[in-house]
């Protein structure tokens, strides 16, 4: 398996697994996006709340671009890089992209 393929199916086996981690509730459904043409990956949760508030929550946005994982978004308390890693994902191919550019070189990953 090819690096890209390993990639797309470590960022599908998280985002599944954050997916079925807990129900969102009446009206909600979570939903996984995934484009594997062109290496982009959310997990988000739609729908109405009690019937009177609209919900749009992404929970994580990752792209696959030059080889590495970008992470663009994390709403969640989880370590993605570390559980990135943990599916075989090399940390020097994880950028945590949330964080401002001259920021990154303190997270321990790559910085682009």
């Amino acid at each position: 398996m090819d690096k890209i393929n390993q990639y797309q199916e470590a960022i599908l086996s998280l985002l599944t697994d954050y997916a079925q981690f807990g129900k969102p509730g009446p009206g909600l459904e979570t939903q996984i996006i995934a484009d594997k043409e062109r290496n982009h990956f959310q997990l988000l949760t739609v729908g109405w709340q009690n019937d009177s508030k609209f919900v749009y929550a992404i929970a994580f946005h990752l792209d696959i671009k030059d080889g590495k994982i970008w992470v663009y978004q994390n709403n969640t308390d989880a370590m993605i890089g570390d559980e990135l890693m943990e599916r075989g994902v090399d940390k020097n191919d994880i950028v945590l992209a949330f964080h401002a550019p001259s920021e990154r070189k303190y997270t321990g990953f790559a910085v682009a």
